[in-house]
């Protein structure tokens, strides 16, 4: 029986984590010689009594055979530490998973990617943000990764299949157990025409503990991590401090300074992360290694001042009165109903309405159910 699957058998056998399976290869065990083992001799090589126990009784071929045909069954493909097609950059960092499952297009792992992540409740200007970096950076050639959470990680996946780009979904459960179930859609979307990815086994369910761990993973697949929108104790800053450690680049999304759900992005280009306000500003670190760079609107190859201003910005110029700017800052940020915007803003019912439908009809914001209003 070949290494890889009994490294499955291993890693799937009920109370043997990473750090048992890590004593054994770094203890120098050989993984076919482990059938022959007994209650002692799991003990000796480092597993708890209980752990030694269980291995004795159950730990066998038939139990390796058995979780093999459990993964293929399912149409699951099964990546080990092992194996010669096991990513490079994932090898490079401090704690690869032994074992990946994977849907889809496992050569994704191979190209070059960046991971995308930020809050899950975006303000209207990190949808817009994301949606258009997302698109960019598809688009000329780089995989997004990201983690299929709500907010901008699936604005980021949605971006890239809109624009027929490549995307890596990392999850936080088993492969077969979406989370959030909202985005099952999206995530069968993704195993067509991207790759969906996991180190937790088939039905893996979410817990407390695993997606932090899952960002590690996003972080090391990637060159680099881009951070669009985060407040100070996102999930986001940890992948962030992964691609660090790996030794990545890191960047970050300026927003209005007004937003709490930018200043985690703030702090991050404060500490030295590289501002990102286009797309080429990522793409200029990693533009010998990309083909399709310069299909990019943004390339700076082309002299900035031919490109004008409507060109170069994400939302359409158009002019607007100093009332008008102000009630777009708030939206910019999240939307707003009418009486909060009268409570924030401090103006009558009629001095408001006037200035909303003005910025509906210049098209820069819309109504939607509820009274409430969007940017656009």
């Amino acid at each position: 029986m070949e290494d890889r699957w009994i490294l499955l058998g291993l890693y799937e056998m009920e109370g043997i984590g990473k750090k048992s399976i890590s004593k054994l290869i770094d203890g120098g065990h050989l993984l076919q010689e482990l059938f022959l083992y007994d209650e002692g001799d799991w003990i000796t090589a480092g597993m708890r009594r209980d752990q030694a126990a269980r291995l004795a009784k159950c730990f066998d071929v038939n139990w390796v055979e058995s979780r093999r045909q459990h993964v293929y069954d399912r149409g699951i493909e099964v990546i080990t530490y092992l194996d010669s097609n096991y990513p490079i950059l994932m090898k490079e960092t401090a704690q690869p998973p032994w074992i990946m499952y994977a849907r889809g297009d496992i050569q994704l792992l191979h190209q070059p990617s960046i991971a995308m992540v930020g809050t899950r409740m975006p303000t209207v200007y990190g949808r817009k943000v994301a949606e258009k970096l997302a698109e960019q950076l598809s688009q000329a050639g780089l995989t997004v990764v990201s983690g299929l959470a709500r907010g901008i990680d699936r604005v980021c996946h949605e971006s890239v299949l809109r624009a027929n780009g490549k995307t890596i979904a990392v999850f936080g459960t088993g492969i077969d157990c979406v989370y959030p179930p909202e985005n099952r859609g999206l995530a069968e979307q993704i195993a067509e025409k991207g790759l969906l990815l996991s180190e937790y086994p088939l039905g893996t369910k979410a817990r407390q503990g695993l997606f932090p761990e899952r960002n590690r993973i996003i972080a090391g697949l990637t060159l680099g991590t881009l951070v669009v929108e985060a407040d100070v104790r996102s999930g986001s800053l940890i992948t962030a401090d992964a691609a660090l450690e790996a030794g990545r680049d890191v960047f970050a999304v300026p927003g209005p300074i007004t937003s709490p759900k930018s200043r985690g992005a703030h702090n991050l280009i404060r500490q030295g992360a590289k501002m990102v306000t286009c797309a080429d500003d990522l793409l200029e670190e990693y533009r010998l290694d990309l083909q399709n760079v310069e299909q990019l609107p943004y390339n700076r190859e082309r002299s900035p001042e031919k490109l004008d201003l409507a060109e170069r910005s994400w939302f359409p110029e158009v002019e607007r009165t100093s009332d008008e700017n102000r009630v777009i800052v708030l939206l910019e940020q999240e939307e707003l109903t009418v009486d909060q915007l009268i409570d924030r803003l401090g103006w009558d019912f009629g001095h408001l309405h006037s200035v909303l439908l003005s910025l509906i009809i210049k098209k820069q914001i819309s109504q939607l159910p509820g009274t409430k209003y969007a940017r656009v």
